[in-house]
C-alpha cells in the first residue's frame, strides 16, 4: 500500500487522494522550478512583444495552465491509486490501457475500441472474470468535411459461461429506450434476431430481450425465472443490460465508474447474471 494511502485513508473513490497529490506535487522542487520558469518566460516574452501589462496577465495566465497541468497529474494519480487499493482489498489484479476480445456486439463497436483500466479475478461466488473501463471510438465527417470523434463510455463485467453455449447460443437484454409503438417497425430489421415477451410488466417496461431465431422458448421462460425477472426488474444496477453470445457474457453499464461502492455493484450484478445462466444450463 502507498505512502498516499497510509497518509489519506483508504480511497473509495478515484478522488479521494487527489487533493493529497496535489499538495505533494506542488512540494516537489522540480515542479516550483518548472512552474517558475514558465512564468517568466511567459511574463517577459509578453512584456517584450506586448508590453508590461499584457505581459503581467499572460504570466498569470501560464501559472494557471501550469497549475492546471499538475492538477491533472494529480487526478490520474489519485485514480491509480484508488483502483491499486480496490483491487488489492478484492484480489482483483489490476491493469492499464488494453484490448478487449471482440466476443459481443458491444464490444465490437466503433472504429477503435479498448479498455482504460480492467480488473481481473473473482467477480462472485465461483463466478471468475473482468471489470472494464471500456470505451468505443466513432468518427464521423460533417458536410463541410470536419472530422470529430466521438467517445462512448461503458463499465462492464465480463465471464465465461460455456455450459449455456448449447441451448441459449444468443441472448440480448437491453435497456428500453424509444417509443413502444415502433416495436414491430424496429423487429422488421432484426432478421436474425426474435424479440422475447415475458409475463412481466415490470421487466417490460424496462428492457428488450431478444435471441436469435429459432431458440427454444420454453428454456428461455425457464431461466427468466420469477426470482431472476424481480431482481433485473428492481435490483439490478441502473440501465443495466447484458449481451450472451457462444457462453461469453458482457454486462454493461453506461459511463466509466470510479466508486467502490458502483464497481462492487457491477461485479455482483456480473456474478449474478452468470450464475444464473449457469444454474439454468445444468439443470
Amino acid at each position: 500500500m502507498s505512502d498516499a494511502v497510509a497518509a489519506s485513508g483508504l480511497p473509495d473513490d478515484a478522488d479521494d487522494l487527489r487533493g493529497f497529490y496535489f499538495r505533494e506535487l506542488l512540494r516537489k522542487s522540480l515542479t516550483k522550478v518548472l512552474l517558475a520558469i514558465e512564468v517568466v518566460v511567459a511574463g517577459v516574452a509578453g512584456a517584450v512583444f506586448l508590453g508590461p501589462a499584457i505581459g503581467a496577465a499572460i504570466a498569470v495566465g501560464a501559472l494557471l495552465l501550469g497549475m492546471l497541468v499538475v492538477f491533472a497529474l494529480a487526478d490520474s494519480h489519485s485514480e491509480d491509486a484508488f483502483f491499486n487499493v480496490y483491487g488489492e482489498q478484492r484480489n482483483l489484479v489490476v491493469y492499464g490501457r488494453s484490448r478487449l476480445p471482440e466476443a459481443t456486439p458491444l464490444l465490437r463497436k466503433g472504429d477503435d475500441r479498448y479498455a482504460e483500466r480492467t480488473l481481473e479475478g473473482e467477480l462472485g461466488d465461483g463466478v471468475k472474470g473482468m471489470l472494464a473501463l471500456y470505451t468505443f471510438e466513432e468518427e464521423t465527417t460533417d458536410s463541410k468535411g470536419n472530422r470529430q470523434t466521438n467517445y462512448y463510455r461503458y463499465t462492464v463485467g465480463l465471464a465465461q459461461v460455456p455450459e449455456c453455449a448449447r441451448f441459449l447460443p444468443e441472448l440480448y437484454c437491453q435497456r428500453k429506450s424509444g417509443l413502444r409503438a415502433l416495436e414491430k417497425l424496429e423487429d422488421v430489421f432484426r432478421r436474425s434476431k426474435e424479440r422475447v415477451k415475458l409475463e412481466s410488466e415490470a421487466l417490460d417496461q424496462r428492457y428488450e430481450i431478444f435471441t436469435a431465431t429459432g431458440q427454444d422458448p420454453n428454456r428461455l421462460r425457464q431461466l427468466f425465472s420469477p426470482t431472476f425477472i424481480v431482481w433485473l426488474a428492481e435490483s439490478a444496477p441502473e440501465k443495466f443490460a447484458f449481451e450472451l453470445v457462444g457462453g461469453n457474457l458482457c454486462c454493461y453499464v453506461n459511463g466509466h465508474k470510479k466508486k467502490a461502492d458502483e464497481l462492487d455493484t457491477m461485479r455482483a450484478a456480473a456474478a449474478a447474471v452468470a450464475t444464473r445462466l449457469r444454474e439454468e444450463s445444468l439443470e
